[in-house]
């Protein structure tokens, strides 16, 4: 098995006791994507390891210190069996799988061990071979989550998941006049943002007519409203504040972390137009001491189009029903009012299945000035201070939440 650099066994040493308050801080002080887009050659569990190492690499910091893991989405054990394959023996472990929410409400459960002194340094990682496993038919493409339990009341009448977020969308439009047009700008604005970015997918500029002449998948989603199937991985490795003096980067801080359920079955939601980061955002801003007004750099969730609209709504960087004049003003490009998803998004750089994870690694490189070509500035060309990722899973059935900043 490939593991990871350094020796194998046990954390070199036990959680550190914690400060006369009660918590340590917690920084995210490693982050790292595997090979991304089309990989066709190596397996999941490949690409967990090309992540974990490279995220390793990128904090400086030996393997001996990793006590805690957290993975989902692979194997019949998880995360026992990432942590077999990568040789760690972890003393806390997470596999919470909650959907594309997965990686932030991890963060969040990671973050809370780490104050509380019952880890001192936890790995989430994540891979996938979506596209390839398709490609070689090793798979078929999901149209729903099974009709097991609650769900068997909804799929004899035909509930795709993506007919659900396309419900959600076309209630949006009824009760506030949200456009297609506006809709489509999301797509083009993430299409944007992906030119600058050596490691997306799709690169080539996009128009709102050519979104909206793309191929119906479900009415009001053409193809070009929905995210993109790519293989990839990647890697977050968070620390607590007395390992920060030997990392290999400044440390980006976790300021606040909140996380919410909402529904499975479509009748159990209350109203289409709230997703549950109304909820997890709220609890986040609150636990961080901040407001939406604060943070410089936002990566949202994009499944599809409406996904950004309705998040970027229920976060409070704008009224609920205003979302499509928002967004139709450019204010999501990387130079504009809120810079949001600069990789490119699921809608244009990678999504290889559950994308929360690719929210924090972004976020992390803009606090670190990392982004290259795609870096945001604030004004006098300064690095931004404030990002939030927060994720979506299922059909806007849970939420997670996660505050960063560099001070």
């Amino acid at each position: 098995m490939p593991g990871l650099p350094g020796r194998p066994g046990l954390p070199a040493t036990p959680p550190s006791p914690l400060s006369p308050h009660g918590r340590r801080r917690v920084a995210v002080v490693g982050v790292a994507l595997s090979d991304c887009g089309k990989v066709d050659g190596p397996t999941p569990y490949a690409l967990h390891a090309q992540a974990a190492r490279r995220a390793l690499a990128d904090s400086g910091l030996d393997r001996s210190v990793v006590d805690g893991l957290a993975s989902a989405g692979l194997g019949t054990l998880a995360p026992v069996e990432v942590a077999e394959y990568l040789g760690l023996r972890p003393t806390w472990v997470d596999s919470t799988s909650v959907g594309g929410s997965t990686w932030e409400v991890m963060a969040a459960h990671a973050a809370d061990a780490i104050a509380s002194g019952a880890a001192n340094a936890v790995l989430l990682v994540y891979g996938s071979t979506a596209r390839a496993d398709i490609k070689a038919r090793r798979r078929t493409s999901n149209l729903s989550f099974g009709a097991r339990g609650p769900l068997q009341f909804e799929v004899p009448y035909g509930h795709t998941l993506i007919a659900k977020y396309a419900m959600a969308a076309r209630r949006h439009m009824h009760a506030y006049g949200t456009t297609l047009e506006q809709l489509a700008s999301v797509a083009v604005q993430a299409r944007a943002n992906a030119a600058t970015n050596p490691d997306a997918m799709f690169r080539e500029p996009l128009t709102v007519d050519e979104v909206l002449s793309s191929d119906m998948i479900a009415d009001p989603f053409t193809k070009l409203h929905c995210c993109i199937r790519s293989d990839g991985g990647c890697a977050v490795l968070l620390a607590a504040e007395e390992y920060v003096a030997d990392t290999a980067k400044a440390p980006v801080w976790v300021l606040g972390t909140g996380t919410s359920v909402s529904h499975t079955t479509m009748s159990e939601w209350e109203d289409f137009t709230v997703s549950p980061a109304a909820v997890s955002g709220r609890i986040a801003f609150e636990r961080a001491g901040l407001r939406p007004s604060d943070v410089d750099v936002a990566e949202l969730y994009d499944a599809f189009t409406y996904m950004t609209l309705v998040t970027l709504e229920d976060l409070g960087f704008c009224a609920k029903g205003e979302g499509g004049a928002f967004v139709e003003k450019g204010r999501l490009l990387r130079d504009g009012e809120l810079p949001v998803n600069t990789d490119g998004g699921g809608l244009s750089a990678c999504h290889p299945g559950m994308r929360g994870l690719f929210l924090l690694v972004e976020a992390v490189r803009q606090l670190r000035g990392e982004a290259g070509e795609g870096q945001v500035r604030k004004r006098g060309g300064r690095l931004p201070e404030v990002a939030v990722a927060s994720g979506t899973g299922g059909w806007f059935c849970s939420s997670g939440t996660v505050i960063l900043g560099r001070g």
